[in-house]
């Protein structure tokens, strides 16, 4: 069944996300993401494409496919998408309903994803599925914190931006490693809540 909950509420985000996140958070986490994405090679599913912010970190040349759950996100993404010195094939699709074959991609890539995904190993499952036997997962996310207080803080405010959007206390590490992926690095960008995650299938 489509999320349409999920889809209406990036849909509404959709006109002002670029302001709320552009300047602030985009440029100060931007090294580490130009670091990460400098490792895109092959057939390459990024997820999710969200107004295209994270195009500019992307190295050039590369064979990318993009879905985002959002076609408002998408329509904001297009002059972003149009200006990538390389190919990016942009698809409005949830992850949980994943209309790629089996073991198309090399490579998925996502950035601040999974804190928004509704059933998030089941959409880790959905990715496994079309990747290849030594595929690999590259992520760039936002999890919950064991250190106090941030952890009680996290736990607090998720029941207020669950209805904004991302939730703010997902084990987004052991939610790769139940999916079936085997963890290869985790390296902690801020205290213990932004971080890369690399995996491999």
């Amino acid at each position: 069944m489509p999320d349409d909950v999920t889809r209406e509420k990036w849909d509404r985000a959709a006109p002002n996300f670029d302001l709320m996140s552009a300047k602030g958070p985009e440029k100060r986490w931007a090294p580490w993401k130009q670091d990460l994405f400098s490792s895109m090679d092959g057939h390459i599913l990024f997820m999710a494409l969200g107004t295209g912010l994270d195009i500019a970190a992307f190295p050039p040349n590369r064979d990318i496919t993009a879905i985002d759950i959002s076609p408002k996100m998408i329509e904001q993404a297009q002059d972003r998408v149009d200006a990538y010195d390389g190919e990016i094939k942009v698809h409005a699709m949830d992850v949980h309903e994943l209309t790629f074959d089996d073991a198309e991609f090399d490579q998925v890539f996502t950035s601040c994803t999974f804190c928004s995904v509704p059933n998030p190993i089941e959409g880790l499952k959905s990715l496994r599925r079309v990747m290849k036997p030594d595929g690999e997962l590259h992520m760039f996310e936002h999890t919950g914190s064991r250190c106090f207080p941030f952890n009680l803080m996290m736990e607090v405010m998720t029941p207020l931006t669950r209805k904004l959007g991302p939730e703010m206390n997902r084990k987004t590490v052991d939610n790769v490693t139940a999916a079936g992926f085997t963890v290869t690095e985790v390296n902690h960008i801020f205290l213990d809540i932004v971080k890369t995650i690399k995996a491999t299938n």
